[in-house]
């Protein structure tokens, strides 16, 4: 925008954000991070978003808030949080509010609840729960996964018996199709499509929770 150091500061200090034009200068050469609000000042004064600033999409809660331009302090209001506690999840890269505060923080910060769960490093251990639950006693697994995702249990637990019953065909037709002497071929066509099921298989509870359609039901309701 062919702008000095010093009218960059000039313009963050007449949007209400003061700032020194060495700070200005440290950002560009890296050696300083800008805070919260001067970040927000910044995109204004270079009429920019701020991802454009952080230079990569989202891939965090704090990239995710920045993104949609919200602070610790009120996003943590909303949220009916401390802000220091809020900021500790962010620092952990780990979310355990309850139903209420998951819906806030999702909707807050423009995501799903896969995408939430993945954001803070929880889908590995989901689909452990969602292998176990297929191979074997699935409603040991609704309380563990109801943690996780934070959907009612009665939607878990529909998803989790839908998908064992779907998981146990295949043994079913593998079983018959081997007593049945067929030939090797249809065996292994079988043996193909259990694998393909196990790969996609967080997709497919995705898919029977409801967030394909971008809906996400959460557990409990206000009023």
């Amino acid at each position: 925008m062919g702008l000095t150091v010093t009218q960059v500061a000039a313009s963050m200090a007449s949007c209400g954000t003061p700032v020194d034009p060495e700070l200005v200068l440290a950002w560009e050469r890296g050696s300083h991070v800008p805070s919260d609000q001067h970040l927000f000042a910044l995109a204004d004064v270079l009429w920019c978003d701020t991802v454009t600033l952080m230079g990569t999409g989202p891939r965090t809660l704090v990239e995710f808030r920045l993104a949609r331009r919200l602070g610790v302090e009120g996003l943590a209001h909303r949220l009916g949080m401390e802000p220091s506690e809020y900021r500790a999840a962010e620092s952990a890269r780990q979310w355990h509010g309850d139903a209420r505060q998951t819906r806030v923080l999702v909707e807050a910060l423009g995501l799903s609840l896969r995408k939430l769960t993945g954001i803070v490093g929880r889908d590995g251990e989901l689909e452990d729960h969602l292998r176990s639950a297929i191979a074997g006693r699935w409603k040991a697994h609704v309380d563990p996964v109801v943690e996780i995702v934070a959907v009612d249990a009665t939607s878990v637990g529909d998803a989790l018996r839908t998908m064992h019953g779907e998981f146990s065909e295949f043994s079913e037709r593998y079983m018959g199709n081997l007593v049945a002497r067929n030939d090797d071929s249809r065996l292994k066509e079988i043996a193909a499509e259990r694998a393909a099921y196990l790969r996609r298989l967080a997709d497919r509870f995705w898919e029977l929770i409801g967030e394909e359609d971008g809906a996400s039901p959460y557990l409990g309701t206000d009023g």
